[in-house]
């Protein structure tokens, strides 16, 4: 059995009760697809005045002879309406029936197609919410090395896929098999020769279809890995679309999409190809072997005669016969589209799976500890980190007591930023601890230690919703007087007040009607909401304008009281209040002290404001 199809069964377990309806349902199909053509003798003996007399009524004497019983029971009445009533009444019974099996395939037909509805369905609901809730539960981390368009198409497009073509699987070994198995009894039971060459005709059809199919797994993994770089190129695009018009670079993006979309289109070619064969291949397979037993059946009725010169074949079993050879054509085209459709349903559940099963190595312990409160200090102890290959902090002490601000400064690349990752745990360390009142941060919850903290970060992130619904984010239950209070401690209310619905204004994609002072006084009311112990400003006022960054900073000074704050600062006026200055280059510590203290060593620090107040 298929790995994919393995991993694929758990998910089957609570719709056991459609699966197991849908068997049942497409059982009785593929009895009743069978005996509405059994039907058709009857009906054909009474026109052509062939019909078998029976004139004693029959007995039923045991289970295994239901067959006979039926047959003489049915033929005993088209014998007495016959003679009672004329034969038109015999025939108008036979049509009933006839329409009564009908009926009743398609009916079992349809509460079969319904069970499987619901069964395909709730699994791509189940697969859905299993999907999203692994990506936003795997590490930042993991999103640094992926792209986040594939992610998305494996989400979107990968888990419709398994839904679509995958669940083929039940017609291909229920369904379709079925009523082949039904037909073929029937055929039997009428002519054992004829159906010899129908045993010819199944094996060397699936072979060749099978041979044509092989490679369609392998192509339709590379069609879904296409489309998630597809859409990764749409979102990069749309994402950037500024930069991308700005550097008249639209030509560029254009070329790649286009690049793709052609690749996509050949492979999609080669598979479309290849699945529109399966059904002329198998249905001209089958009018050969019709064709042989037209000829070789119709001998039979014509040529050849039993001792007492009737035919070795009756016409009417003969037609129903061709009819129920007719009927095994459906499904086997059936099962060779099926068995293609399956093939691509593996492939996407293959991608799906990837993602599922992506190993989250920043996780709770079994026995996290919930911790409620911050009564003392944070101590990071010779903490080294590496991302991949590149050392970014080696050997790195700190502590940082409670209710002191402390401010981490340093040129681009020189690890201030990781800290903040750390602390977070968006990253976890490779040597070393980070403690909280001296408690492992790996020991504790990772929902309790985050209620800890606070993070503003350089790019303001915003949803595309009010600025109540972004500002809640901190605190679900919030009222609007509370976060009114907020935006007034973040000093965004003044501006908030003039907007046209308040606090009730939809901001746009990613806050894009607001300006970036705006957005970024927004993300600080969020943290205020939240009103953790800690707060981590992640250069908050690096990417604004002199006013903006006014604004940022009274409400950053008044965020930060009585709290405790690690600030990640490239501006250094923005820091000089800060209880401890820490100078960093390459992943380590080379000064600290107060603002005064560290100009009056001349040192790395003062070398940095000098710069700085020539910009």
């Amino acid at each position: 059995m298929d790995e994919n199809l393995k991993k694929i069964i758990p998910f089957l377990k609570p719709y056991k009760t459609n699966v197991i309806w849908n068997i049942i349902f497409n059982i009785l199909y593929a009895l009743f697809s069978t005996l509405s053509f059994i039907a058709l003798i009857p009906m054909l003996d009474v026109l052509f005045k062939d019909a078998e007399k029976v004139v004693a009524k029959p007995k039923f004497t045991s289970i295994w002879e239901i067959t006979s019983f039926g047959k003489d029971y049915l033929y005993f009445y088209i014998t007495k309406l016959t003679e009672e009533n004329g034969a038109q009444y015999a025939l108008l019974l036979v049509v009933c029936i006839v329409i009564i099996t009908f009926l009743l395939k398609n009916l079992f037909n349809y509460l079969a197609l319904n069970h499987l509805l619901l069964l395909k369905n709730g699994v791509l609901r189940d697969l859905r919410n299993k999907m999203f809730d692994k990506i936003i539960d795997l590490p930042v981390s993991y999103y640094s090395e992926k792209r986040k368009g594939d992610v998305m198409a494996r989400m979107l497009n990968d888990v419709n896929e398994v839904k679509n073509s995958f669940f083929s699987i039940l017609e291909l070994v229920v369904k379709e098999p079925m009523t082949i198995l039904f037909t073929i009894g029937a055929m039997v039971a009428i002519s054992f020769k004829l159906t010899l060459f129908v045993f010819i005709f199944i094996p060397i059809s699936g072979f060749i279809i099978s041979k044509i199919g092989k490679s369609l797994k392998a192509k339709s993994k590379k069609a879904q890995d296409e489309n998630g770089y597809l859409i990764s190129i749409v979102e990069e695009t749309l994402g950037g679309l500024k930069v991308v018009k700005s550097y008249n670079a639209e030509r560029t993006f254009t070329a790649k999409f286009n690049d793709s979309i052609q690749r996509l289109y050949r492979i999609t070619n080669s598979i479309g190809k290849k699945n529109n064969l399966s059904s002329p291949l198998s249905e001209f397979m089958g009018i050969l072997v019709i064709a042989i037993l037209l000829w070789y059946g119709g001998n039979m009725v014509l040529v050849d005669k039993l001792a007492d010169g009737t035919p070795l074949l009756e016409g009417s079993k003969f037609l129903a016969y061709m009819g129920l050879a007719y009927n095994i054509l459906t499904p086997a085209k059936a099962i060779s589209k099926a068995s293609y459709q399956v093939k691509t349903g593996l492939a996407a559940a293959e991608r799906v799976f990837d993602v599922l099963e992506v190993e989250n190595t920043i996780t709770d312990q079994s026995n996290a500890i919930q911790k409620s409160s911050f009564d003392d200090s944070i101590s990071i102890e010779n903490i080294s980190f590496k991302y991949e290959d590149e050392i970014v902090l080696k050997n790195f002490s700190l502590q940082i007591p409670k209710g002191k601000t402390v401010a981490l400064v340093g040129q681009s690349g020189s690890g201030k930023s990781t800290i903040a990752n750390l602390l977070t745990r968006f990253y976890d360390v490779n040597e070393g601890s980070i403690k909280i009142d001296n408690t492992d941060i790996k020991d504790l919850s990772m929902n309790s230690l985050r209620s800890l903290m606070g993070l503003v970060t350089q790019d303001s992130i915003l949803f595309n919703d009010t600025i109540k619904n972004n500002i809640l984010l901190g605190k679900q239950n919030a009222t609007d007087e509370e976060i009114i209070a907020a935006l007034k401690v973040a000093n965004a209310y003044e501006f908030v007040k003039d907007l046209p619905n308040g606090i009730d204004t939809n901001i746009g994609d990613s806050g894009g009607k607001l300006s970036g002072g705006q957005k970024q006084r927004l993300s600080i009311a969020r943290a205020v909401l939240k009103n953790p112990p800690i707060m981590i400003l992640d250069e908050a006022t690096s990417a604004l304008d002199t006013e903006s960054e006014k604004f940022v900073q009274i409400a950053l000074e008044n965020m930060m009281q009585n709290r405790t704050s690690i600030v990640i600062a490239h501006r250094l006026s923005t820091i000089q209040k800060a209880d401890v200055i820490v100078v960093m280059q390459k992943g380590e510590i080379v000064e600290q002290g107060t603002h005064e203290e560290l100009l009056a060593k001349n040192g790395m620090y003062s070398k940095l404001v000098m710069m700085q107040s020539f910009e």
